[in-house]
């Protein structure tokens, strides 16, 4: 392979968010065994698989699409302005058919291989993602990053319900807890970099309403968290190690959250806010993962 072919497939890589991936592609093998309670069963681990390459390329096709349509903004700020469709490496028309091509392959691997109610979830994901987060309200509302939560929340349900095929009490808590856990988590990260996001045109909370009121938002999304740790534990998917996992970390969390009220740096806090909540989702996932083998 040339030179010029590796870097064309990095820029194509990185295109699709591959820290984003990871972290959905974990979540969405969650919302599956929980559903599947260690079953190895052949034809089980076949739908595993197809299920986690069809929402893996369904959501690398998102991200590709939301970087093709925000390329003249992502110029304006520095954690974006390298992008291979911000400085024009790669034509936006190539980019836009990129992405459309990988959420043809990755929705078509849902539906025939998975099924369609994992499919329609993967739609519903993919077209939040891109026409009500993406197009409409990241360029009109401080409520972008709640509303596109829903997105974000989809690849455990989709996990889920690739084993029930039914939208049960299961499923909605796996939504919720993607759900509440995105705003505090982007949040954080757009404190740290709110005067770029001003500069870029993005209308998020801390923009808009300051960066003290954004703190004061992430507190209920965060304390929710915490009971539905406890509704998991109530229905019988998880055990006690999940229950006292998830309630440790999520007063860890609060609590981290209460200090910047007092932070004298509010950068260095926004920062390990922002790293306490990748961790605390890796966590929460991986314990669930093992909880539900006692159950």
């Amino acid at each position: 392979m040339t030179r010029e072919a590796r870097s064309v497939l990095k820029d194509l890589i990185a295109l699709t968010k591959p820290r984003i991936i990871r972290l959905n592609v974990i979540a969405a093998f969650g919302g599956f065994w929980v559903a599947a309670k260690w079953d190895f069963s052949w034809p089980l681990m076949l739908t595993l698989l197809w299920m986690l390459v069809g929402s893996a390329l369904t959501m690398a096709s998102a991200c590709v699409i939301n970087n093709y349509w925000d390329r003249e903004m992502d110029q304006k700020m520095e954690r974006t302005k390298d992008r291979a469709t911000a400085t024009g490496r790669l034509s936006p028309r190539f980019v836009l058919t990129y992405g459309i091509i990988l959420g043809i392959v990755g929705l078509a691997v849902l539906w025939f291989l998975t099924g369609p109610l994992t499919f329609w979830l993967g739609l519903l994901g993919w077209f939040v993602y891109i026409v009500v987060y993406t197009i409409w309200l990241k360029r009109t509302s401080t409520w972008s990053t709640s509303v596109g939560g829903i997105s974000g929340a989809m690849p455990p349900v989709i996990g889920y319900c690739a084993v029930t095929n039914e939208v049960d009490a299961g499923a909605w808590i796996l939504f919720a807890l993607l759900f509440l856990w995105q705003p505090a988590h982007f949040w954080s990260l757009a404190i740290r970099r709110v005067e770029e996001y001003r500069a870029a045109g993005f209308p998020l909370l801390p923009v808009v309403k300051g960066i003290e009121r954004t703190k004061k938002q992430m507190i209920p999304y965060i304390v929710l968290l915490i009971p539905l740790g406890i509704l998991f534990f109530y229905y019988g998917y998880v055990g006690y190690v999940f229950l006292t996992i998830s309630i440790v970390a999520g007063i860890v969390w609060f609590i981290h959250t209460l200090t910047g009220f007092k932070a004298k740096n509010t950068e260095k806090w926004a920062k390990v806010n922002f790293i306490i909540s990748v961790n605390y989702l890796m966590l929460v996932f991986l314990v669930m993962i093992g909880d539900t083998r006692w159950v």
